[in-house]
Order: C-alpha cells, then sequence, then structure tokens
C-alpha cells in the first residue's frame, strides 16, 4: 500500500510541477542557475571518474585477452562499447545520484521544514513548479552533455594507459574505437542519460518536498531519494535497453 501511495503522490507532485508557470522570465533565470549548480559542478567528478574506468577497463581487457587468437584491436572496441552503452549512461546516473540527487532532497527538504516553501505558497508561487522544474529541465538539456564528455574522456584514459605501460600499441587502440561504430549507440546512451535525469531530479525534490520533522529527517529525505533514485534508474535501464535496442 506504501508503493501506492507513493506513486499517487508523485503524480500530484508532478502535476503541480508541470503545471503553466506564472512568470517564464524567471523560470529561464532559474534554469540557468540549475545549469551550473547541478550539471557543470559535476563534470570534475564524472571526468575523473571516467578515465579511470576507461584506464581499467583497456589494461583488464590487455591482461585477459592475452590469447594469440583474440586481436588486440577489440581492447578499443570493447572499451568504446562500455563507456557508450552503460558506464557513461548509467554509472554516471548512479553517482550523479548520490551527488546531485541528495543535495537537491536536502536543499528543498530544508526549505520545507523551516517553512520557506509554505511562504512562497502564501505568496501565490506555485513552489513545486518554482522549485522542481528548473532542475529538471537543467539536468535533462545538461546531463547528456556530461555523458558525451565522459565517452571521450574514458576513451581517452584507455589510450593514455595503453602509452603508459605499454601494454598494448597505441595505435591499435586507436584503430579499435574506430572499429564497427554504430552513430545509434550514442543516440541511445543520450535518451537513457536524460531520462534518468528527470528520474534524480523528480524523485528527490518529492523526498524533499514532503521532508517533515527536523534536520534529521531531511538526511533520512536525502538518503532515500538516492536509494530510491538509483533503484529505479537500474528499472528503467532495463525497460530503455529493451524497448529500443531488443524490441
Amino acid at each position: 500500500m506504501r508503493f501506492f501511495e507513493f506513486l499517487g503522490k508523485y503524480y500530484i507532485l508532478m502535476t503541480k510541477v508541470f503545471s503553466r508557470p506564472e512568470k517564464i522570465k524567471i523560470y529561464r533565470k532559474r534554469i540557468l542557475f540549475e545549469m551550473e549548480a547541478l550539471g557543470f559542478n559535476s563534470i570534475g567528478i564524472a571526468a575523473i571518474i571516467s578515465v579511470f574506468m576507461g584506464a581499467v577497463v583497456t589494461l583488464q581487457m590487455s591482461i585477459n585477452l592475452e590469447s594469440p587468437f583474440i586481436p588486440q584491436v577489440l581492447i578499443g572496441y570493447a572499451t568504446r562499447e562500455v563507456m557508450i552503452m552503460e558506464f557513461s549512461s548509467t554509472v554516471v546516473a548512479l553517482i550523479l545520484a548520490g551527488k546531485v540527487g541528495s543535495n537537491i532532497a536536502s536543499e528543498i527538504g530544508t526549505m520545507r521544514i523551516t517553512e520557506q516553501i509554505d511562504a512562497l505558497e502564501i505568496m501565490g508561487v506555485n513552489s513545486a513548479g518554482y522549485l522542481i522544474l528548473p532542475k529538471i529541465i537543467a539536468t535533462v538539456l545538461f546531463f547528456p552533455f556530461l555523458t558525451v564528455l565522459s565517452i571521450g574522456i574514458g576513451c581517452a584514459g584507455g589510450y593514455f594507459v595503453s602509452i603508459l605501460t605499454g601494454i598494448m600499441n597505441p595505435d591499435t587502440y586507436i584503430d579499435g574505437l574506430k572499429m564497427d561504430f554504430k552513430p545509434f549507440s550514442i543516440t541511445y546512451s543520450l535518451i537513457k542519460t536524460a531520462v534518468f535525469a528527470a528520474i534524480i531530479t523528480s524523485i528527490s525534490g518529492f523526498y524533499g518536498y514532503y521532508a517533515k520533522g527536523n534536520s534529521l529527517e531531511v538526511g533520512k529525505a536525502s538518503t532515500k531519494a538516492v536509494v530510491v533514485s538509483s533503484i529505479t534508474i537500474l528499472i528503467f535501464n532495463l525497460i530503455i535497453t529493451q524497448l529500443i535496442l531488443i524490441g
């Protein structure tokens, strides 16, 4: 029953969030602000994780594919596919669910318990739309850029580790990156990222918006937001893959 209660409250909140804003100009400023706060400030962590992930995948593939019957060009190919198909969309989204999701839930939750949201409602402002909608739009627009950046940096990490360790020929690695490339793979990854961005911001905003009590409860709401967002991302990853790649 708690699950259906959650869905009902979530649906009601999203209906309020996506209702027509009173002043679009104000929302435009909020969107630009949230792009910087939630998107631009996440570039560093996405870049660091991606470069090491690309390097580790290349190293592991090189170590485990030592058979003379397996061409080394497949190492670059495998690194590219791992980064495009899963890591730069799904895994980065899970990481951002922890960073961005907890930030959103704690921010809105603090506003709830300090009665700032009540003050917005008294002034006639659609508090749900004003606080959550700019975050959703900002992340849906900016997170795909993070995905493309992650793919490029991850592949570059594999290239640099091949140079630094000498574990494989860097030129062979580059040939693997270009091998049998399908542009639709990028589209698939960007679609997933946009969906995941909406999931992270809307669920985190939901838990923050309905936070009650004191600062301890805000912390619990942030934790729930991260956990539920992560589980939902994994579920939708399966659904989107089924619909786009298989169905």
